[in-house]
């Protein structure tokens, strides 16, 4: 049988369920981080979409709705800024959903949406899934932090060597009726 997932804004009261998703995989995420998602939602400044599977959360994407990404600071491009389908959900397409969801939302406000991605294997699946859904490398390369590496240099393959990716949203647009 199929599980029901249901997609919706993040609330308060998921933040235990978010943490336990984490604990449940030997991650750590600081309660402060979520609680800041859930704060930043309701001043406007970033959108989180949650995915949960009978009554457990499955995962989370946050938007925020101005780029804190250098290469798209100055742009007024939303950002996909954290993006998690926990590993007992993985496979089963909630991270394309949740995907669509937010460039949906995106989409109502912005022509185009960026992120970054890590480049060791741990990032793997969201490497291959942000292509699928049509996100292009920005072209400014390999990123160490917040500085472009530099050609032939050495550089440390964790979580701050990262790409940037962006995406036009026009096909995310709802075409109205009277557009046809």
């Amino acid at each position: 049988m199929v599980a029901k997932v249901i997609y919706r804004h993040i609330k308060w009261e998921d933040i235990d369920g978010i943490i336990s998703g984490f604990v449940a995989q030997g991650w750590e995420k600081p309660r402060a981080v979520i609680e800041g998602y859930v704060t930043e939602q309701e001043q406007g400044v970033r959108l989180v979409v949650v995915a949960e599977v009978d009554g457990q959360m499955a995962g989370y994407v946050t938007l925020l709705r101005k780029a804190v990404a250098v290469p798209f600071t100055n742009q007024e491009m939303p950002e996909i800024k954290d993006f998690v389908v926990f590993e007992k959900y993985q496979s089963q397409g909630i991270g394309n959903q949740l995907l669509a969801g937010i460039e949906k939302e995106a989409a109502a406000f912005a022509n185009e949406i960026c992120l970054g991605v890590g480049l060791h294997a741990g990032y793997g699946a969201a490497q291959r899934l942000y292509v699928k859904r049509g996100y292009v490398p920005d072209g400014t390369g390999i990123w160490s932090g917040r500085v472009p590496a530099k050609p032939y240099a050495m550089v440390e393959n964790d979580d701050e060597l990262v790409m940037y990716l962006s995406k036009k949203l026009s096909e995310c647009k709802e075409v109205k009726d009277d557009e046809h």
